[in-house]
Formats: C-alpha cells, sequence, structure tokens
C-alpha cells in the first residue's frame, strides 16, 4: 500500500510540474491551491490569441515621432540584376549562403538609396567634413601607457630574437668545433695505425709522414686548394731568380784547356803587386793602410 501510494504521488508531482507560473497563479486566485496540496488539470489548456489585448499594449508604448528621429526603412527583397529570367529574380535559396548574403547585401543597398534623398531634404548631414576630428575615447594618458607597453613588448621581442642568434650561432660554432675534433681524432688513429703497421714489418712505406707533414702545412696556411697547389713557394722562386736554377756547384772554378791558354786577361802589374796605391818589392807602404788593433783603440779612447 505505501508503495503504490508514493508511485501516485510521483505521477501526480510530474503533472503538476507541467503547469505554467500563470495557471499555478490562476488556481491560487481562485482559492484551488491551499497549503500542502496541488491541483491538477483535468484537460490541457488552449492556447489563445489575444490580439486586442496585443494592440492595446502596442498602443500604450508607442509614439508619434518624426521619421529623422526613428530612421526606419523597410524594403522588400531586391531582385538581382545580374539574372536573367524572372523566376531566377525571384528565387532565392536560404541554404545557399553566398546568394542569402548577396539578398542582404541588395536589400541594406535598396535602404540606404530611399533613405539619403530625404536625409538630405531635411538638410541632415550625411558625409563627414574634412576637418573633422572625432574624439578619442581614451585620454592622452591612457595612449601613453599603451605605447610605452607595445614598446616595451617589441623590445622584448627584439632581444628574444637576438638571443636565439647567438644561441643558434653557439651551437653551429660548437657543431664545427666538433666536426674538426673528430676529423683530427680520425687522422690521428690513421697516423698511429700506420706507424705499428710499419713497426710490426707489415709495410715499408712512411708515405703517411708527407701527408701528416703537408695536411698540417695545409691547415696552417688554409684552405685545400693551397694543400694541392703545386710549384716552389714565393721564397724559393726568389732565390732561384737570383741565384739560378741549380746545376753543377763543385769544381765550377777550376781551370780548363782553353782557359789555361788564354792569357789575354792577364796584368803583370796586378799579378806582382804593382797596382796603383800599391809600393814594390822594398818600398814605401801603402798610404791607405789600416791601423793596427792598439792604435785603434787608442783612437777610440781620444774621441771619447
Amino acid at each position: 500500500m505505501r508503495t503504490s501510494a508514493s508511485s501516485r504521488c510521483f505521477s501526480q508531482r510530474q503533472r503538476d510540474s507541467s503547469l505554467s507560473d500563470s495557471e499555478l497563479q490562476e488556481a491560487f486566485a481562485r482559492g484551488a491551491l491551499k497549503p500542502g496540496l496541488n491541483v491538477v488539470l483535468e484537460e490541457q489548456p488552449k492556447r489563445r490569441n489575444d490580439v486586442a489585448g496585443l494592440r492595446q499594449c502596442l498602443a500604450e508604448f508607442k509614439r508619434q515621432l518624426a521619421w529623422v528621429e526613428r530612421l526606419d526603412v523597410t524594403s522588400g527583397q531586391v531582385a538581382d540584376p545580374t539574372s536573367q529570367s524572372a523566376s531566377d529574380k525571384d528565387a532565392v535559396d536560404a541554404e545557399n549562403d553566398f546568394q542569402r548574403e548577396m539578398s542582404f547585401y541588395r536589400q541594406a543597398q535598396a535602404a540606404v538609396l530611399e533613405a539619403l534623398p530625404k536625409l538630405r531634404k531635411l538638410q541632415v548631414p550625411t558625409r563627414r567634413p574634412d576637418d573633422y576630428f572625432a574624439e578619442m575615447a581614451k585620454s592622452d594618458q591612457q595612449m601613453q601607457k599603451i605605447r610605452q607597453k607595445l614598446k616595451s613588448k617589441q623590445e622584448a621581442m627584439e632581444r628574444s630574437e637576438k638571443a636565439k642568434q647567438l644561441r643558434a650561432m653557439r651551437k653551429y660554432g660548437k657543431k664545427v668545433q666538433t666536426e674538426i675534433l673528430q676529423r683530427r681524432q680520425k687522422e690521428k688513429k690513421n697516423m698511429l695505425n700506420a706507424v705499428k703497421k710499419y713497426q710490426k714489418g707489415l709495410s715499408d712505406k712512411l708515405d703517411f709522414l708527407d701527408e701528416e707533414q703537408t695536411s698540417s702545412q695545409g691547415n696552417k696556411k688554409g684552405s685545400a686548394s693551397q694543400r694541392i697547389k703545386k710549384g716552389p713557394n714565393a721564397k724559393r722562386r726568389y732565390k732561384n731568380q737570383k741565384f739560378g736554377f741549380g746545376g753543377k756547384k763543385k769544381g765550377s772554378k777550376w781551370n780548363t784547356k782553353e782557359s789555361f791558354n788564354d792569357v789575354s786577361s792577364f796584368r803583370s802589374k796586378v799579378a806582382h803587386n804593382k797596382g796603383p796605391g800599391k809600393a814594390g818589392k822594398g818600398g814605401k807602404k801603402a798610404l791607405n793602410k789600416r791601423p793596427g788593433k792598439r792604435a785603434r783603440q787608442k783612437m777610440k779612447s781620444r774621441a771619447r
């Protein structure tokens, strides 16, 4: 019994919840509602279209204002001037976004064309003067704050960009340094392997020493093209130009049969120490003879 009573109360509450506030107010005015009791209507209320009441409400808040105070323009659907047939002019697919928006645009344009002559007739200006300055919605102090904030944001972005570039440069430099170290380690490892092979007798060539020397010279001078370049350097070319290009050195001043028989360049005065400024045998000493070491030291001490 308790279960059936609770189920009836629940169903009654569900039916009561469907009642509107106006219906509850009417029931309360009739005295049908009492504390702890709900009235269940036997049939659904009918919808009422109170036209007279609506017109009365409209007349209460409606005011007879001039059109310049209202600026309302009512226009119907405007046909598309580009369409060919009359049926296309009237038909606008509501599901087509482009056609619907173009219909709104043409309707607004027609309303503007209708309102502008009325405004000109009432001498209402419709264009902004050339010397018109609108009042700022914000004060100069507020705009200065906004300008400072934008400037600080721009400076922060520039600092961030510079820091990003520096990080990229450091990363690239570290990468290059790592590659150079790896290459040096690889060259060193290859050279040690070649030395071990030579020590064990597995190889009788010492080409790796020449390669190491050329690579070290190339690293000091610069690019690989300079390492591959053949021929003497500038110092060697200058010496070749000055002293010759080599050849036989030893015995180059030895007499030959022809030079021995050629006595055309013989001078007796030169050969017997009888040249100009030189005395003969038993004669006086030369006038330009250099003084001795002691005499030169004495001359230096006198000069001091």
